[in-house]
């Protein structure tokens, strides 16, 4: 039997022996004290280090134990969680994040989560949660518009790039190769992600099918080698069938020639695919739309609204022009769904189970329709602007600091630079980057991060975090000049 919170502070019985459904009252007292945190944690966000990994093994080894059989009370655990556990780590939320491709998290996706977890919609098929489903399928209404493609268009909201990218790749193969599809060869940048060469892996192609193809000074896909590379595989019996353009690399935030690219990929009859996960959503803006401008060309198109939409974790996008190739490939039903299949099929509704890997999946479309329902595009829209001003006034300060040399301008919001000193080899300036590196991410007011660019270790700015305003990238520019001469 059941015994409520309230009949247990009657008999005096410890919660911990209660049953698994709080009352009404209860419910408000628990709610209430994580408001209280969660209040208290944004407010203190100004104020909150961008990273702080000492003693985090300490910290971490306090939830390492055996299965508790009792419970305990929720104050103690609400204390673990937000004073202890939350703070080790890369702060993500906090306005000094400029280390990756991170968006922050908005409250009001929060509040979305909340009542999608609450009332526990599945949206796998149309029919099982129509109201529910149809805002995920507005949400991916929204995006197919924002990248300039037809009505009939279409895709799916899942986990993230990397699923997005595995669900295209899948697509692909299933379209233009068949079931063999072992001499198929598939065409990158060497500058994209690698979750790109997972996805490969994983759906089963060796390792020497993904051609990493050459990047120019600016770290983008240089199409005389791409266009050297296909011939030269059809050549030698091999077959040609996706090429890959990034648009927004995590090194440098690089965006490939998409309209070149989109009409190789046609003239060459291989399916065109978009890593946009990062650049994407900066299409919403005038300068975005310029830059991303041939990625309505694209076969299928990844977005990650975690990043530049500035949702939580967990929200990513795969859509297709033509949705049907993604239902190919991934479709497959078993009796006991037939119900909720024929009803999605009477109201000419697609199902996402039938788009991708996925089958239980929580609902993601929430996070996304609730803010924008609530804020308008238009505030995502300054936002993103305001991303890009930044990045290019840090690219400015940068190329006139003294000790650093600007490597890659950024294209969207992301830059690369280097700490320089006349007179010293490459492995030295590699030696003097490192130190600089750690020296900054020690003292935490911000984080930054590094990585191989043609073989030079660099460091990288990402102004990306929906918190990081003008007087954080002062902040940034300030630490990187302290700790270049300490």
């Amino acid at each position: 039997m059941l015994v409520s919170s309230f009949w247990c502070t009657e008999l005096g019985m410890d919660l911990s022996e209660a049953g698994l459904e709080p009352s009404p009252a209860a419910m408000r007292e628990l709610i209430a004290q994580v408001a209280d945190r969660v209040i208290a944690y944004y407010g203190s966000l100004e104020n909150q280090r961008a990273s702080d990994t000492e003693g985090a093994a300490e910290v971490a080894g306090l939830v390492v134990e055996a299965l508790p059989e009792k419970g305990q009370p929720y104050e103690s655990l609400l204390e673990l969680i937000f004073s202890r556990l939350i703070s080790k780590g890369f702060n993500t939320n906090a306005p000094g994040s400029f280390s990756y491709i991170n968006g922050g998290a908005l409250f009001h996706c929060a509040i979305a989560d909340l009542i999608t977890a609450v009332t526990n919609p599945y949206v796998g098929y149309w029919g099982a949660s129509p109201g529910m489903a149809q805002v995920e399928d507005t949400v991916i209404r929204w995006f197919a518009d924002m990248i300039g493609w037809p009505a009939d268009a279409g895709g799916v909201l899942l986990s993230g790039g990397s699923l997005a990218n595995l669900s295209a790749l899948i697509a692909a193969r299933k379209a233009l190769l068949g079931d063999d599809f072992g001499l198929g060869t598939l065409y990158a940048s060497d500058q994209v992600h690698h979750s790109i060469n997972k996805a490969a892996m994983l759906a089963g192609f060796p390792e020497d099918a993904l051609r990493l193809i050459p990047s120019d000074g600016a770290f983008r896909l240089r199409i005389d080698a791409l266009t050297e590379r296909v011939a030269e595989d059809r050549k030698a019996g091999r077959r040609p069938f996706l090429v890959i353009g990034t648009a927004g690399t995590t090194n440098s935030g690089a965006v490939d020639d998409l309209q070149r690219l989109g009409s190789f990929a046609s003239a060459n009859e291989l399916w065109f695919h978009v890593d946009a996960a990062y650049g994407g959503f900066f299409a919403l803006t005038e300068r975005g739309r310029a830059v991303l401008q041939g990625i309505e060309l694209a076969d299928t198109v990844v977005l990650d609204p975690h990043k530049s939409l500035f949702t939580p974790f967990g929200t990513g996008c795969l859509l297709a022009r033509d949705v049907r190739k993604l239902q190919s490939a991934h479709q497959l039903h078993s009796d006991y769904i037939d119900a909720a299949v024929d009803l999605g099929i009477e109201a000419n509704a697609v199902s996402f189970a039938d788009l991708s890997p996925e089958l239980s999946r929580g609902m993601r479309g929430l996070r996304i329709w609730l803010p924008m329902k609530l804020l308008g595009a238009g505030a995502f829209r300054r936002a993103l602007d305001e991303k890009l001003d930044l990045a290019a006034m840090a690219a400015e300060k940068i190329a006139t600091m003294p000790g650093f040399v600007l490597v890659a301008a950024p294209e969207l919001s992301t830059l690369a630079f280097r700490a320089h000193e006349a007179g010293l080899s490459g492995p030295e300036l590699d030696r003097l980057n490192v130190e600089v590196l750690d020296r900054l991410n020690r003292r935490g007011r911000v984080h930054l991060s590094a990585s191989l660019m043609h073989d030079r270790y660099t460091l990288r700015i990402c102004v990306l975090s929906l918190r990081s305003h003008a007087a954080a990238l002062a902040t940034c520019l300030e630490e990187l000049s302290v700790c270049r001469h300490p």
